[in-house]
């Protein structure tokens, strides 16, 4: 949530930042009904102060005069009014500054939308074949290991099965990815549960933006997870970390739903875009002045994955037309999938500053009796299936139809190759 002091002191500067991430914010609005409620506040404080004042003068005298009785069942009546007031206007004021986006940080560059993000570097050697690489939906029914019609049948288009190796190898990089944050990154893992209170899904900042796009249990008020994110930010809500605290990093693995909207095409073809999907997901907790660093690291560590893959990748960074609702600075990255013949999003790192922190009331002391403040929060995917799994089979997909398992992940799997099916 954006911190309404801005809104009061520095408002050319926060309709500036607005601007660059085109949004139509009602920055007037908001200062008007924040003047508005303000005003209240004092009458209401001057009335209270009054009807204190002929408290303490009629117990001094111990005298009644009718006219003081009569003035202040009217004080009584109009505080009551103005406390109604005040309460629909800060409704109204929080309800405005939910639907505001983060601010973007200085160096995130301008742009409207996805063209104008920053190819920042690519990582790897682009695959050689001898044959016409096939995509995932080819290979994946061709091989066995993932079944759509049944998936369809079950639930519905965009949901698949996968079977045999393809389970064991979603479940493999799943193991995989969690020891390597936890051994070697320093995270805790966590297990979560995979829906949320409306109270959690707003202080993670996806309600009220992003309800059209979730899956909602209406009969108990309890949303699926679409992300682990959303459901670690409310491991500290309303909390003050004491001092020594930070940082904290989180990793944990969910499957995540979400209520994909995209067009009819390419995109709906396979794996790519589906309604249920698994991810193992990193979260920080960290002091503002390390956050710039701690997204460095965090990008790091999901790049980590992707060097020992062995598969082709490469680092955006995004503009601030397509940041996410409470990012303030984001890089992608995306793996290679030669069979699609196009670049797959398997990681996305943001830093939120601590707009997150001020809707969940995330605060700690840097010290013993200092000023509780706002952390700052960041989180990545580390990273997000089943687009690995596509990035896995086109790469190594061979002339006969099968598939190598890469070499990090065989003590995983229990096996080094799906073998082709015989016609």
């Amino acid at each position: 949530m954006i911190n309404i002091q801005l809104i009061r002191n520095r408002p050319d500067e926060l309709r500036e930042a607005m601007q660059r991430r085109h949004e139509d914010a009602p920055l007037d609005r908001i200062a008007s009904l924040d003047a508005d409620r303000r005003a209240t506040i004092v009458e209401a404080d001057d009335l209270r102060a009054r009807r204190n004042e002929v408290s303490r003068e009629i117990g001094r005298t111990r005298e009644r005069p009718q006219e003081l009785i009569d003035e202040m069942r009217q004080v009584s009546a109009r505080i009551r009014t103005l406390e109604e007031t005040i309460r629909d206007l800060e409704s109204e004021i929080n309800d405005l500054l939910l639907a505001l986006p983060n601010l973007p940080h200085d160096d995130v560059p301008d742009g409207a939308d996805e063209t104008a993000n920053i190819i920042v570097r690519t990582e790897g050697e682009t695959p050689s074949f001898d044959f016409e690489p096939l995509p995932h939906w080819e290979l994946g029914e061709r091989l066995n290991i993932i079944d759509f019609q049944r998936g369809a049948k079950m639930a519905g288009s965009r949901f698949f099965v996968l079977k045999g190796k393809g389970a064991r190898l979603q479940r493999a990089l799943i193991d995989w990815m969690l020891d390597t944050h936890t051994r070697e990154h320093g995270y805790e893992e966590l297990y979560l549960p995979n829906v949320l209170t409306t109270e959690s899904a707003t202080a993670n900042s996806n309600l009220p933006k992003f309800a059209d796009t979730m899956y909602r249990d209406d009969e108990d008020d309890l949303w699926l997870l679409p992300t682990a994110e959303m459901a670690i930010t409310n491991m500290h809500r309303d909390e003050i970390l004491q001092p020594g605290t930070l940082p904290l990093q989180y990793v944990a693995h969910t499957p995540c739903f979400r209520r994909e909207k995209a067009a009819a095409g390419r995109d709906t073809r396979g794996i790519k875009r589906v309604h249920q999907f698994e991810k193992v997901e990193m979260y920080r907790f960290v002091e503002p002045d390390q956050s710039d660093d701690a997204l460095q690291s965090l990008l790091s560590e999901a790049e980590t994955i992707c060097k020992r893959l062995g598969i082709r990748y490469r680092l955006l960074e995004l503009c601030t037309g397509d940041l996410g609702f409470q990012s303030a600075k984001t890089y992608d990255i995306e793996m290679w999938a030669p069979g699609c013949d196009e670049w797959l999003e398997v990681s996305s790192c943001s830093t939120c500053t601590d707009f997150q922190a001020r809707r969940a009331s995330i605060r700690y002391r840097s010290e013993n009796g200092a000023r509780p403040r706002f952390v700052h929060t960041l989180n990545g995917s580390g990273l997000a299936l089943p687009r690995v799994i596509i990035a896995i089979l086109e790469n190594y997909q061979q002339s006969d139809g099968s598939v190598v398992i890469p070499e990090v992940l065989r003590p995983y799997t229990g096996f080094d190759v799906i073998e082709a099916i015989e016609a």
